[in-house]
């Protein structure tokens, strides 16, 4: 959430930033009607509390009929005044959770992802004597993929791994985990249960972002109640971010890096006809995500942030697969997100870029609402920035390599980082 002076004293800025991320800016007006309503009830109920103080400790000798009567219709007036006050407390944090955070001033304006610009291209694509597979044809042939089943199972958009399906995936989590160890991160597997109220605080759940996601029911309490309710993760970020939530985090333990490894569950709401096929976008996935914690300083934000995004490059570097860099406009910026950038590898079957990383800076978007500090040389205490990136998206990542490295005789060559790991150099297609 935003800072609320800042609101108040930046009404025009906050309005803009709505409508640079499409969303209605009279939303502002609306929290600050609220948040004037809010602030005269609170001094109403401030003084009615101190007169009927001043009062109770007159009735303590004896009281007359008077004084009676008087701290009667204090107690009812303050009731009501405290039962509104609730009401526009519960409006006003509705409404301050609906105002995102701010695009940064380098982030180009813009409707959707129409208008984001790639900003870098990176490898040479590879080239086909023969004609190109896609990665669910080649995981079928392969015996790695498996939709048909995981359909019985659970529905559309599931899959099973399989084999050397198996043994690609733990390969890239020990090459991820090699290069992000190397640079100081401590590497942590969350719970994948939020509870709502802490999911909230992420700044995820606002506008269409609770479509998203899985909530789940706690049958054996009442369903009303929020704390009975849990939304399941869409990446290791949702459960990395809250660990420090209502803490101070020291100077010297500063910057705070994390690689988190877990499932990631995601309804890809709106998305009904959209790559379909395969698992490139599936309902539960599991993914390698890093998240830091640093200090607000001048320029640092942005450091980090293309720090977090030299990692994504290194790892698809070591891994050859051809990709590019871009950079979202303000449109396609999601709620928390001042500047975000995705890193799409190449799909020859598709012909294209497709998104497989992304990498973003909420500034202390997060860590206001969630009360994670800092305390600095002064000894005094702010709010830290939060920024996230994903290191790997192992079913991407791993359709990716199935495209790219495909051979004519339909086996897919294992790239030479994982080979360690996988103990192979090719993976062969079945009976062959």
């Amino acid at each position: 959430m935003l800072d609320l002076d800042f609101i108040r004293n930046n009404t025009k800025k906050v309005k803009k930033a709505c409508e640079d991320k499409n969303l209605d800016g009279s939303i502002v007006d609306r929290f600050l009607d609220v948040d004037k309503k809010r602030s005269k009830l609170l001094s109403q109920t401030q003084d009615l509390r101190t007169k009927r103080n001043a009062l109770v400790h007159e009735l303590k000798t004896k009281p007359s009929q008077e004084q009676i009567k008087e701290g009667r219709e204090l107690k009812d007036k303050l009731s009501k005044i405290e039962a509104e006050l609730q009401k526009q407390e519960e409006e006003f944090k509705k409404l301050l959770r609906q105002i995102p955070n701010p695009p940064a001033d380098d982030v180009k304006p813009g409707k959707n992802e129409d208008e984001n610009e790639a900003v870098k291209n990176w490898g040479k694509k590879p080239t086909f004597s023969f004609e190109v597979k896609d990665h669910l044809q080649l995981g079928e042939s392969l015996g790695i993929i498996d939709v048909k089943r995981a359909a019985r199972l659970s529905g559309s958009r599931f899959g099973y791994l399989v084999g050397e399906g198996v043994l690609l995936e733990f390969a890239l989590l020990q090459y991820g985990l090699g290069i992000l160890l190397k640079e100081g991160f401590v590497p942590v597997l969350p719970p994948v249960l939020t509870k709502v109220s802490t999911f909230h605080k992420l700044g995820y759940s606002e506008h269409k972002g609770h479509l998203d996601y899985y909530l789940v029911n706690d049958t054996e309490k009442e369903i009303k109640n929020e704390e009975a309710n849990y939304y399941l993760i869409g990446t290791a970020e949702h459960a990395l971010v809250p660990m420090h939530e209502d803490e101070i985090l020291e100077l010297k333990h500063m910057p705070k890096r994390y690689v988190g490894f877990s499932p990631a569950f995601r309804r890809e709401a709106g998305s009904w006809g959209k790559d379909t096929k395969g698992i490139l976008r599936v309902h539960q996935f599991d993914k390698l995500e890093m998240v830091s914690f640093i200090e607000p300083q001048e320029g640092a934000d942005k450091k980090e942030h293309e720090y977090l995004l030299s990692l994504e490059e290194k790892i698809v570097q070591g891994l050859g697969l051809p990709y590019q860099v871009v950079k979202m406009c303000s449109g396609d910026l999601g709620h928390p997100a001042a500047r975000k950038y995705d890193i799409e590898c190449w799909f020859p079957s598709q012909n294209r870029y497709r998104e497989t990383h992304s990498c973003s800076t909420c500034t202390d978007y997060q860590s206001r609402a969630l009360n994670i500090k800092y305390r600095n040389k002064d000894g005094k205490t702010d709010f830290v920035h939060v920024l996230n990136g994903t290191a790997i998206a192992m079913g991407r990542t791993i359709t990716a390599i199935l495209e790219n490295y495909q051979q004519k005789d339909g086996s897919v060559k294992v790239p030479e980082v994982l080979r360690p790991y996988v103990g192979k150099e090719k993976i062969l297609r079945i009976g062959g």
